[in-house]
């Protein structure tokens, strides 16, 4: 009974604090951390102007940047409606994150406990150190108001020594709007005791705008400077392909990076900013695998938040988000995130031929690849981007990842338009933020080709490109494309014999637990064998035990592994294996490795001429002057 009485004391000073009476008043957000410890904050949302008829406040089940389904209901409780004077109201769960005041005056107050637990980009994560605020997993929202404005305001943060990172703009004295509900669940907020370093950056055009590092990690100042001082190299270099800087709102642009082995590892755009959580002990001694994810998170401030495909505006909030562009929004901010790390000196030759070599063996040695477009690809993101169902899937065989996909589909055009074109992709990417980005005319993938064939003046390399890349699955020739730039394309382990990927990683799966159950027997398959691959054409898949290879008894995968090291392509592994049905033998007949490396011809022992290193040069130099 005490809580239920402070609940309906905050409501009643809410409603004080925030009184309006102009016209569409904003939506308020109060909110508080009296159990941060036990990962809880305390919110209630203030409505004034209430619109007649019932109303239904609910959370989200997506969330800007994540293409999958969430169910952030599920962390939400004690959920009570209130009038302004403190009296409660009647109110109805009418599904599992939906809730319904059907009968209220002018004046409405929703108060809620929220969980959070989970600090990466798309949830929440609360405790005696920090509120880590993914919006649309952290705030309920009222249907149909979504444009009204918001404002939030954050109460006892000082007694934590908490400040706030947020693209929200600062009204002063803690609290933050937003001009409407799509902005508001795109602005995560971070509230710790961060470090900070900014700097500005000047348009062409003389606007400067500020750009800040806020990191919450056990960084020393020194260590977080130093490494802003990457980061704007980094910045300087995206600027230089696009020739400025968005116009940010409120002239700001913030990196929300929260560090510590607890969190775990993600990177997740905005419109205004980017949230970035590394599962690591600090930056410092990490800086270049860090950098990584910044480069590619903040080119998406043009390639994604402003480039933006059509199938993701406006983005809805109570459902997965269905694109088939992010081949292209996902992908070819793949592609630059790690190229423009060697632009920026962060990678030299070598490194970066890893990195190539990553994305050709994605699209010529993964069977979905070879069966489906990178547009298909893009739709399957409702299922893999963080998707949360615990059931088996056939994910090696059916699904390569949009980044890679894109990744080595922008990598091909890159090295076209500069071989056929006297071209770059800078100068297509240059063509679409014009075209559509820098007006904010969310694209479609007919717009994209029409931009590639407005730059090439070929509209039929175009179509081409398109029909076969893009909505087909045919391959680029990598093998001469990569040449042209000194870089060879060859077999990473030529002769060596290979049985094809074993999967008995278990996470959270049930194949988990039957593993644990026949972990004294054998080398447990937790999920599909991938298509093609001999260990597949021998009959072995998921739930299979291992016994023997080679007569040999078998525990782990390494020992497997080792056994296959011994032997040739062509060779045979008699292999002993047991399931449900019983105890069963196969003969694996191994191949050769299928993948490749990238290594500049110099590491190659190739001769590498005026003309290829010319064209390295223009490619992978610094474009910032």
């Amino acid at each position: 009974m005490k809580k239920l009485l402070l609940v309906a004391v905050a409501c009643i000073g809410t409603s004080a604090l925030f009184a309006q009476k102009r016209s569409q008043a904003p939506v308020y957000y109060n909110v508080s951390f009296p159990n941060a410890v036990h990962h809880e904050a305390e919110i209630v949302i203030t409505v004034p102007q209430a619109p007649a008829g019932p109303m239904r406040f609910r959370m989200s089940r997506s969330s800007p940047g994540r293409y999958a389904t969430h169910e952030f209901g599920k962390n939400i409780y004690n959920v009570k409606a209130f009038t302004d004077k403190g009296t409660e109201l009647p109110l109805k769960q009418i599904e599992g994150d939906v809730y319904e005041v059907a009968m209220h005056p002018s004046t409405v107050n929703i108060s809620y406990t929220l969980f959070g637990n989970w600090v990466d980009g798309t949830y929440a994560g609360i405790d005696a150190g920090q509120a880590h605020l993914n919006m649309p997993a952290s705030f309920m929202w009222v249907a149909g108001l979504d444009k009204r404005p918001v404002k939030f305001k954050f109460n006892g943060i000082e007694k934590y020594g908490w400040k706030v990172s947020t693209q929200l703009k600062n009204e002063g004295d803690n609290v933050y709007s937003a001009p409407n509900l799509q902005y508001m669940m795109d602005s995560p907020t971070e509230l710790s005791n961060f470090k900070s370093a900014s700097w500005e950056v000047v348009n062409p055009d003389g606007k400067r705008q500020k750009v800040n590092l806020h990191v919450y990690s056990d960084d020393s100042q020194q260590v977080v400077d130093n490494f802003a001082k990457m980061v704007q190299k980094v910045v300087l270099e995206e600027k230089a392909i696009y020739g400025e800087l968005p116009n940010y709102d409120y002239g700001e642009y913030t990196f929300i990076n929260n560090v510590h082995p607890t969190v775990n590892g993600d990177g997740m755009e905005h419109r205004n900013s980017t949230i970035i959580t590394d599962p690591i002990d600090k930056i410092g001694g990490n800086e270049v695998d860090v950098l990584s994810t910044f480069s590619h998170e903040y080119f998406h401030s043009w390639n994604v938040e402003r480039i933006r495909p059509k199938s993701l505006e406006p983005f809805n909030f109570e459902h997965s988000n269905v694109s088939a562009e992010l081949w292209f929004a996902e992908g070819f901010t793949q592609y630059y995130g790690e190229m423009l790390l060697r632009r920026a000196g962060f990678h030299d030759d070598e490194a970066y031929g890893k990195v190539l070599a990553g994305l050709v063996n994605s699209v010529l040695n993964m069977p979905a690849a070879a069966k489906y477009s990178p547009a298909q690809m893009s739709r399957y993101a409702v299922f893999a981007d963080a998707g949360v169902s615990i059931d088996a899937n056939n994910n090696p065989n059916i699904f390569t990842s949009y980044y890679v996909y894109g990744g080595a589909t922008a990598l091909a055009l890159d090295l076209r338009l500069r071989s056929e074109f006297n071209l770059t992709l800078d100068d297509y990417m240059r063509k679409v933020w014009q075209l559509y980005g820098k007006k904010e005319r969310a694209y479609t993938i007919p717009m994209l080709q029409l931009a590639l064939a407005q730059l090439t003046k070929e509209p039929g390399f175009a179509s081409d490109f398109f029909k076969q890349y893009i909505y087909g699955f045919e391959k680029n020739n990598y093998v001469p494309l990569l040449a042209n730039a000194g870089f060879a394309m060859q077999k990473a382990k030529p002769g060596a014999a290979w049985a094809g990927p074993l999967f008995n990683n278990f996470g959270r799966s049930r194949a988990g637990q039957a593993h644990s159950a026949v972990a004294d027997s054998g080398l447990f398959i937790a999920t599909s064998t991938v298509q093609g691959t001999p260990i597949y054409k021998a009959g072995i898949d998921a739930g299979d035990v291992i016994l023997k290879a080679d007569g040999k008894s078998i525990k782990t995968q390494k020992e497997f592994n080792d056994i296959v090291a011994t032997k040739k392509p062509g060779d045979k592994i008699v292999v002993n294996y047991k399931n449900r049905t019983g105890d069963h033998q196969t003969t694996i007949v191994l191949e050769e490795n299928p993948y490749f490396e990238v290594v500049p011809f110099e590491k190659a022992g190739k001769t590498l001429t005026a003309d290829q290193e010319a064209f390295r040069n223009n490619w992978l130099q610094s474009k910032v002057k």
